[in-house]
């Protein structure tokens, strides 16, 4: 359901995504800071996540539908642990992110089973194919930063959540374990 097509209904920006721990966020930042960026948007620490499925507008009325498709979604059984080793710049969408070298598959299941989870809703009009990624800056354009130091974060998570966007931050809807 895109936004033009919600009419006057109430609704939410809606996305599923992986929460950064306070602690890395602040790492990450930290590690981004020495970057010396002189291009982009950087992206608040706190708004740091690995998106899953991203929603859209969802009208008001069929979010409790949404999060009992989403708590009936078949989890790893255990938390996932995904490397952000890579320094990466999406220059169509001006994006810099950090990213996995590898995704673990578990992840990529977990991605699938809420795609599958989300049909019934019309969430699949412009499906776009899965990269995991957490963004640090957006309106980015200019050519890939050098580091003195690679990025070689992990992040674990033991939980999945369905986060609103509003007015440039990020709230927790409802969340649910992994295992």
């Amino acid at each position: 359901m895109t936004d033009d097509m919600r009419g006057d209904e109430p609704f939410k920006r809606l996305f599923f995504a992986l929460d950064c721990p306070p602690a890395q966020r602040k790492a990450i930042a930290q590690w981004r800071a020495e970057l010396g960026l002189r291009a982009g948007k950087p992206v608040p620490a706190d708004n740091f996540h690995l998106t899953l499925l991203f929603l859209g507008a969802v009208p008001l009325a069929q979010i409790n539908e949404v999060c009992e498709a989403a708590g009936n979604v078949r989890t790893p059984g255990q938390a996932l642990k995904i490397a952000l080793d890579r320094l990466q710049v999406w220059h169509r969408a001006g994006v810099l992110s950090l990213a996995p070298e590898q995704a673990p598959p578990q992840l990529l299941r977990l991605v699938y089973a809420l795609e599958q989870a989300m049909l019934p809703f019309g969430f699949d009009e412009s499906p776009r194919e899965f990269r995991p990624h957490l963004t640090l800056a957006r309106d980015y354009r200019a050519a890939e930063p050098e580091s003195s130091t690679p990025p070689e974060f992990l992040l674990r998570a033991d939980r999945f959540a369905l986060f609103e966007s509003h007015k440039g931050r990020y709230r927790i809807v409802q969340d649910w374990p992994l295992s």
